[in-house]
């Protein structure tokens, strides 16, 4: 007769044994992956990780080279191959001083005011000028600013003698040049002596230079042209005669 004992004794081990290794087998291959993901990263490579949640999060390349920005406008326009100035007034072709030597093309007014400054300033008395210049706010202006209650005596002042005889061959010398007419049209609108009031001094020809060397020094040409323009004293005279100013200065 056989025993518990006996039966326990005799069942297969070959199933058993089995079973314990397939369990065992789990166990290592789960413990081994859990380890190698917790290995250390190879210094300068990438985690996979966040490259692909970088690659989630990265916008898409916008089309037809648009970046959703207002780009400015072309400097150069492709169509007609000329470069777009937007400078306010640079659309305005720069016209050439047109310079007058002949006083019988201004108006009536202007010929007899010129004539009789220069017969005034030829007569070397500074007090022949004062009819001429009006009163109020008609009155000629002969400082740059404020307008001065006695023009007769602030010219006087500014000449280098007492008498003001030199400021008087300013005068004529100023006035005996070329001319141009400016503002037509506008209030501003005068004959201007002397032209290079209006001239561009670098653009000068040998014989405007010499010209205008009879009104100042070689000196005071230099300081004009770094200054970038004629400083020296000029005279305006409206198309209705009225002698506008003797002034000198920007």
């Amino acid at each position: 007769m056989r025993t518990g004992k006996d039966i326990s004794s005799r069942i297969p081990l070959a199933p058993v044994l089995l079973a314990v290794g397939l369990a065992a087998g789990s166990v290592l291959s789960a413990s081994s992956a859990y380890a190698l993901s917790e290995l250390q990263k190879i210094p300068g490579q990438p985690d996979a990780a966040a490259t692909a949640q970088q690659g989630q999060q990265q916008p898409a390349a916008p089309q037809n080279g648009s970046s959703g920005i207002p780009q400015p406008d072309p400097l150069v326009n492709k169509q007609g191959g000329q470069s777009v100035d937007k400078t306010p007034g640079a659309s305005d072709d720069s016209k050439p001083v047109e310079v007058i030597y002949d006083i019988s093309k201004v108006p009536e007014p202007v010929r007899k005011m010129r004539e009789q400054i220069v017969e005034a300033a030829a007569s070397g008395d500074l007090e022949r000028l004062r009819p001429l210049m009006g009163t109020g706010a008609d009155q000629t202006q002969v400082t740059v600013g404020e307008p001065t209650d006695d023009p007769i005596g602030t010219l006087k002042d500014l000449s280098g003698d007492p008498e003001g005889d030199e400021i008087l061959a300013i005068m004529l010398d100023v006035i005996s040049t070329g001319f141009v007419h400016v503002g037509q049209g506008t209030a501003d609108d005068m004959y201007v002596w002397p032209y290079f009031a209006e001239k561009d001094l670098k653009t000068l020809t040998p014989p405007e230079r010499v010209e205008l060397l009879r009104i100042v020094t070689a000196g005071d040409l230099s300081d004009m042209q770094e200054f970038g323009g004629y400083n020296f004293y000029r005279v305006g005279i409206a198309p209705d005669g009225k002698w506008k100013f003797f002034t000198a200065g920007d």
